[in-house]
């Protein structure tokens, strides 16, 4: 990031810090703020230097009373119809559930994005650390880190969006606790480096995402239809000037291959719907697209010497594909690595393209998917999957936190669960607390 500058900068004029940890007072606090926000402006940032209000020390068993005071005195000193950017909270080294606590209370209740620094960063301030947090706040406020020098191929030719989804499942031994679906959207055409995400619970260990698209009964509409995608679509269509996408890419993550077929079937079905609810004869051309990364092959230059094919610890060099020879015979898979390996063996991901109308060849599809690798928000390098897919696993893991917890009588905290069961010992799957609208349009995840 040296004499580099952000592509798209965001804007914090409106913050609040607080610390739950002993150790950072106000003082503490006051000198890793200005680090951080001189760090933000060298990268092009606008950041403002002073919060709304002092900082507050608090104690972590009181964090939703805390957050929710100190919001309301921001608010109050704020002019109206002036948001704030920005909530900075430095936890202790060993928080428990303070982190996701934290996080359920601003993004489904306050309505903010925050940004968590631990203390032992605070303590001892190093400049990689700032940059890499300065990295996050950016795309949390509206930003935007990185994008290709040159137009991306394949997808600059017409307006397209490209979908990330994953689903996570429960812990082995969680009879009843739902998984966790999240889908990602891009926002931003053609630089395509802006995901809006939505989350949503559904039956326990169920693999094909449930709420893609649905319809219910409206006692004054009739039947009505949402879901993500169309969510998504109409996200997009408003951040593009009014102009629905012409071409949907969805990178599908957390497939193993005996489901191939049913979940194209299902979410394929279910894409294709949510378009038509849009507009009747709307018809997108789709490709779908099925990311894996736990498999054991692993990909070795014939001469780890060999510089052309190896870099110096012996690796395949970042963007090195292969779809001969190993992958299947008839069907369209690839093995690429897109990332440089920085500790042991690099471990490529395994692309499986089940159906694509836009009638992508090897090479163009090969060369989009390595492309977008160089767009991850979190970091300076190319990741080893497709950001979309990484987006939406993060979101997915996000939304875990946003889970009611038990409380015991002593007050201890006991298993998250969100699933009833029913007279009939069916499981009934409570859905998470909705996001709030501005934070929903945001990068929250990152």
């Amino acid at each position: 990031m040296k004499d580099k500058k952000m592509v798209d900068w965001g804007t914090v004029n409106n913050w609040i810090c607080i610390s739950f940890c002993s150790k950072v007072g106000p003082k503490l606090a006051h000198n890793f703020w200005t680090k951080l926000a001189d760090t933000c402006r060298i990268y092009g940032m606008a950041f403002n230097s002073v919060p709304v209000i002092p900082p507050l020390n608090a104690s972590p068993d009181q964090v939703e009373e805390v957050l929710k005071t100190l919001y309301r005195k921001a608010m109050n000193k704020l002019q109206q119809n002036k948001e704030l950017d920005l909530l900075i909270a430095i936890l202790p080294d060993n928080n428990g559930s303070l982190y996701g606590d934290l996080k359920r209370i601003c993004e489904t209740d306050i309505g903010i994005v925050s940004q968590c620094c631990l203390s032992k960063y605070v303590l001892d301030i190093k400049g990689p650390y700032l940059t890499n947090v300065a990295l996050k706040i950016n795309v949390k406020v509206g930003g935007s880190n990185t994008a290709l020098a040159a137009a991306i191929p394949s997808v600059s030719d017409r307006r397209t969006i490209i979908f990330g989804a994953d689903v996570t499942h429960p812990s082995p031994g969680e009879d009843s606790s739902p998984s966790i679906a999240a889908v990602v959207a891009s926002q931003d055409w053609p630089e395509i480096t802006k995901y809006a995400a939505l989350v949503c619970t559904q039956a326990h260990r169920k693999e094909v995402i449930q709420d893609l698209y649905k319809t219910w009964q409206d006692p004054v509409r009739g039947i009505v239809s949402g879901g993500m995608i169309k969510e998504h679509l109409i996200s997009f269509q408003r951040a593009n000037g009014g102009h629905k996408p012409e071409r949907i890419i969805f990178y599908r993550d957390g497939v193993s291959e005996g489901q191939f077929s049913h979940v194209l079937s299902e979410e394929l079905d279910d894409i294709r719907k949510a378009c038509a609810s849009l507009e009747p004869n709307y018809k997108p051309t789709i490709t779908f697209i099925v990311v894996q990364k736990r498999h054991h092959t692993r990909l070795f230059a014939k001469n780890h010497n060999d510089r052309k094919f190896a870099d110096l610890k012996g690796n395949i060099l970042p963007g090195t594909v292969v779809d001969s020879d190993i992958c299947h015979p008839t069907e369209f898979d690839f093995y690429l690595c897109s990332h440089a390996g920085i500790m042991g063996t690099s471990r490529p991901a395994h692309y499986h393209v089940l159906w694509d109308e836009n009638n992508f060849t090897a090479d163009a599809l090969q060369t989009l998917t390595n492309n977008l690798c160089y767009t991850y928000a979190r970091c300076t390098r190319s990741v080893s999957i497709v950001p979309p897919a990484y987006y939406a696993h993060l979101a997915a893991f996000r939304a875990r936190f946003y889970m009611e917890r038990e409380t015991s009588e002593s007050g201890s905290r006991l298993g998250s669960s969100r699933s009833t069961r029913g007279p009939d010992g069916s499981v009934a799957v409570r859905p998470l607390p909705a996001l709030r609208e501005n934070v929903k349009r945001v990068m929250f995840y990152c």
